[in-house]
């Protein structure tokens, strides 16, 4: 666990490369391959430029051979400066490189190998100080990776060449070269990544969104306050000719304030004293007072969206391709977005209609129809990662007859209870919801709070597998 109590570590301002040129001969150690193709993109951007790499991972080639095959086949690659240090980390290849690639999972404080290094970069630190484009900026706890690919389907299907990357898994050195003043980036930014950029003043993004914020993470951060920090980053270089997207609805301060909830701002309002940019304001309810922004109508489903710049107010969403209610604030800060970079309200409306939405998030991939002619339509939503999540994302199906959930996983020493509560809850509305747990360090707290709560659920399965097989 993260000491919430030590000062997170400041990076110097600008960048240990004056220009793309001045990384031919540099040597480069890049901090973790992994498997999601953030190191394999460093990897060949860096080899591309001419340095001489060493990639050091703790994990083994045997494990790390899905990245390991791919680089070895491509022949386009300069072999003879790359370097595999694996299963371990040294010392003296923190030492020796002129610069090491860090990997956002990895804390720096208390990191006996980046004290050693002469300059840290990170491959979006890397990309912000070289591209010209203009940045539209993501973070947030919940919606981000949907709000980001609905831009990003947005932009590019009203005639932008529009880049997506960040925390989504593409590096955006895959496309940095291709990128100028009119090709807007989508960059979809973790608190790690935030907190890689801390002193560097490289992220100033024309767009800055922060989605719903709650508590995440925070097995890595010790404390909501040290989370909420790195969030903030998103806009700390922001200017007055920017924007900062933040909520309006008050639900998400409450864990550090200590009077009654009318009482309480929103972490959207805190965050709205602090940025220099202009504010607008997201809500899944209309504005009760003049407010620029987006909101949603006021019936039970929120359908209709709606965008109010300059005093003028229009619809920009109505049906969806993609299902869940909190898919729809996902999509309206799209056509938000979309709206301030001039395209038509209602050109948004009919565009957004079309988004399919992306892989793991309420993602329809199988419909099966059973021995008894019942059709079954399989969902994956494994993104979901917080137990707020995963109440979204169910309470999307409630009105069905018939719903199997399967959920479980590892403990982020997160509270359980709304998940808990949620399927307490619907179980005594619908005696149709049947729950089926994996084995996980977080099941195993989700299976105490279901017992207390008389909820029933399908003891856990080691695996998927097992699950299926049964």
């Amino acid at each position: 666990m993260a000491d919430s109590m030590t000062s997170p570590h400041v990076y110097p301002e600008g960048c240990v490369f004056n220009s793309l040129d001045d990384i031919a001969g540099k040597k480069i150690t890049i901090m973790g391959l992994g498997l999601n193709g953030g190191g394999e993109a460093c990897v060949r951007f860096f080899l591309k430029h001419g340095a001489f790499v060493t990639v050091t991972d703790m994990k083994t080639a045997e494990q790390l051979s899905p990245t390991l095959n791919k680089l070895n086949a491509d022949c386009s690659i300069d072999k003879s400066r790359l370097t595999y240090i694996l299963g371990q980390h040294r010392i003296e290849d923190f030492e020796s490189a002129d610069c090491v690639i860090k990997n956002p999972g990895v804390k720096y404080e208390g990191n006996k190998y980046l004290a050693v290094a002469k300059a840290i970069e990170t491959d979006i630190s890397i990309f912000l100080h070289f591209t010209k484009a203009p940045i539209i900026a993501v973070t947030g706890s919940k919606g981000k990776s949907s709000t980001v690919s609905a831009i990003h389907y947005g932009l590019q299907k009203a005639g932008f060449t529009s880049f997506l990357g960040g925390n989504i898994t593409v590096s955006p050195l895959t496309f940095l070269e291709q990128t100028n003043e009119i090709t807007p980036v989508v960059l979809e930014l973790s608190s790690w990544q935030l907190r890689d950029l801390r002193g560097r003043k490289a992220l100033k993004p024309k767009i800055a969104i922060i989605t719903k914020t709650v508590p995440d993470h925070q097995n890595f951060y010790g404390s909501m306050k040290a989370y909420i920090a790195d969030k903030r980053l998103i806009y700390a270089d922001q200017t007055k000719t920017d924007y900062t997207i933040l909520d309006a609805d008050a639900d998400g301060y409450l864990t550090e304030c200590d009077q009654p909830k009318e009482n309480c701002m929103c972490w959207g309002d805190d965050f709205a004293t602090e940025t220099k940019a202009t504010v607008l304001r997201y809500s899944r309810k209309p504005f009760t007072k003049e407010t620029e922004g987006s909101f949603q109508d006021t019936d039970a489903s929120g359908r209709h969206g709606y965008v109010c710049l300059r005093g003028t107010t229009e619809c920009v969403m109505d049906e969806l391709a993609v299902p869940g209610t909190h898919n729809r604030i996902n999509v309206l800060n799209a056509g938000l977005v979309m709206r301030l970079l001039g395209i038509t309200a209602s050109d948004t409306k009919r565009i957004l209609e079309s988004w399919g939405g992306i892989e793991h998030r309420l993602e329809f991939f199988h419909e099966w129809t059973n021995s008894s002619g019942a059709q079954i339509r399989f969902y994956n939503d494994s993104a979901a990662t917080v137990p707020e999540a995963a109440v979204a994302a169910a309470s999307s199906f409630a009105q069905l007859p018939s719903v199997i959930l399967l959920t479980g996983g590892t403990d982020k020493q997160l509270d359980f209870n709304p998940l808990a509560d949620y399927l307490c809850n619907q179980q005594k509305k619908n005696a149709g919801l049947d729950v089926m747990l994996l084995a996980g360090t977080g099941t195993d707290k989700l299976t105490s709070l279901l017992s207390e709560k008389e909820t029933s659920f399908t003891p856990p399965y080691a695996s998927l597998q097992d699950m299926l097989e049964t």
